[in-house]
């Protein structure tokens, strides 16, 4: 059992070396559109609520949200993924742009679609969601497009991570191509995965997926302690990872570490609002960390400490240093009275 502590300095040391790290990430750049609102009425023309429109708001899904975390967290940031010839896709890029991350490996593809979901928030509740996507895999020019950007960015990158959503960026040659140029570049590679891909993701450093996502790839529940154990080596032990991390919610994350290290990171969340990005927000952060010299379970640890605060809000969030750095500060109030 590793131990789970460490010391403020420590912290510190590794959030500063944030700056300038390098990180390069694929996957599926989304768009999320919040249409926040009140129901006072049920609609006479249906059994459904009619909502009262208030506000709308855009934030980043996906890769793209993970191209912002990393962006905000000071380290350069660089996505490789696909968006459609539509408003929506330009306005992904713009935004993305605007803060800070590198657009130039983000290919526009005609016919199709610019990955967005649609949430109707009511009274802080979702309503409704509307997904506008093609999830088929990329294939001739454009997934040789893709492939190019792969071998361009990847081995210039400090980490590689992979955000894999199954809408069609991450398929079986580009998979195979990032992790070649990955190794061929000494680049640490982080997975947030997609359960239909587990078998490809042999090799990669660390790879996050909550609970009910590595249930799915060892084909049993996990929802004993024992059968949690039982899971995660399995997997690890499958993939050849240096670590799997099991995120599970409320109750932490596990880790299952090369070597046969295990450690079990408690959450530090004091409220959970919306889960929604989390995922993105601990691979996010654990890559960063990982490039600036941490161990695994000091990155786990930092990645845990930034999920416990975007979960304390409604929709994808970014996080930054220093509220990552308040949120360290805060746990050592409360340890010490």
């Amino acid at each position: 059992m590793s131990s789970n502590t460490i010391e403020m300095g420590r912290v510190n040391e590794l959030l500063d070396g944030f700056g300038g790290r390098r990180v390069t990430i694929l996957g599926d750049a989304m768009l999320d559109r919040y249409i926040w609102g009140e129901v006072n009425r049920i609609s006479p023309e249906a059994p459904v609520p009619v909502v009262e429109v208030r506000d709308e708001t855009v934030r980043f899904g996906g890769a793209a949200n993970v191209a912002e975390n990393v962006a905000a967290l000071g380290a350069a940031a660089d996505v490789i993924g696909v968006v459609g010839d539509d408003d929506h896709g330009r306005s992904l890029v713009d935004r993305l742009s605007a803060r800070g991350v590198g657009v130039g490996h983000l290919l526009k593809v005609d016919g199709r679609p610019t990955t967005t979901k649609t949430r109707i928030i009511a009274h802080n509740q979702q309503v409704v969601r509307a997904d506008r996507e093609h999830a088929h895999a990329l294939s001739g020019a454009d997934e040789e497009s893709v492939i190019a950007s792969i071998r361009e960015a990847v081995p210039a990158a400090d980490v590689l991570i992979i955000s894999d959503y199954g809408k069609g960026v991450v398929g079986e040659r580009t998979l195979e191509a990032a992790l070649d140029a990955a190794r061929g570049g000494g680049t640490r590679v982080c997975v947030d995965p997609k359960e239909s891909h587990f078998s490809r993701y042999r090799g990669v450093t660390a790879i996050t997926p909550n609970l009910k996502e590595a249930a799915g790839a060892v084909g049993y529940a996990m929802a004993t302690d024992d059968d949690l154990l039982r899971g995660g080596w399995e997997l690890r032990e499958r993939l050849d990872a240096e670590c799997v991390i099991v995120t599970r919610g409320e109750h932490g994350m596990s880790l299952f570490m090369r070597g046969g290290e295990y450690a079990h990171l408690p959450t530090v969340a004091r409220e959970v609002f919306d889960v929604t990005g989390a995922g993105d927000t601990v691979v996010s952060v654990l890559g960063v960390a990982l490039a600036a010299g941490a161990s695994m379970v000091e990155a786990a640890m930092i990645a845990n400490h930034a999920a416990g605060v975007v979960i304390r809000e409604i929709g994808t969030a970014s996080i930054s240093v220093d509220e990552i750095r308040r949120s360290f500060e805060e746990l050592e109030e409360v340890a010490g009275g």
